[in-house]
């Protein structure tokens, strides 16, 4: 499995979803898989190389990716990504014209991962944790 976690961008000088992943790293998962773990930067070019190229070193069966948004008050499930609509300028000071992240790329991709069933599990456990679900990931 892999897990990515994003670098600083705008006021975050540290992006909390890059030390949730590196404690999650510390923590560990089963014995039985192989965590990988890689702190993305915020850069549209970059995450279109870097993206693919782990996938392909790695095989992985999931990938995770952890974000953070200055608007959340919960844990934010997303059950889908978005291509188009990306209007902001990276660390790079750089948007796509197209305003999409990938020409020719579906509108959406959507999770095969049940998130109903991921919150429910999450709130049986008692934890002072609120998940919520959405369908629309921020860009």
């Amino acid at each position: 499995s892999s897990l990515a976690g994003f670098g600083p961008f705008g006021e975050h000088a540290v992006n909390a979803s890059w030390i949730a992943v590196q404690e999650l790293e510390k923590l560990g998962l089963r014995d039985d898989v192989d965590l990988h773990v890689y702190e993305v930067p915020v850069e549209y070019q970059t995450v279109q190389r870097l993206i693919p190229a782990l996938w392909k070193k790695h095989s992985p069966q999931l990938v995770v990716h952890v974000g953070v948004s200055g608007m959340a008050t919960t844990v934010t499930l997303e059950k889908c990504g978005h291509n188009v609509g990306y209007k902001g300028l990276d660390n790079c000071r750089f948007c796509p014209g197209s305003q999409c992240c990938v020409e020719g790329g579906p509108e959406c991709i959507d999770s095969i991962i049940d998130m109903d069933a991921v919150s429910s599990r999450v709130s049986a456990l008692g934890l002072d944790v609120t998940v919520t679900i959405s369908r629309d990931a921020g860009r």
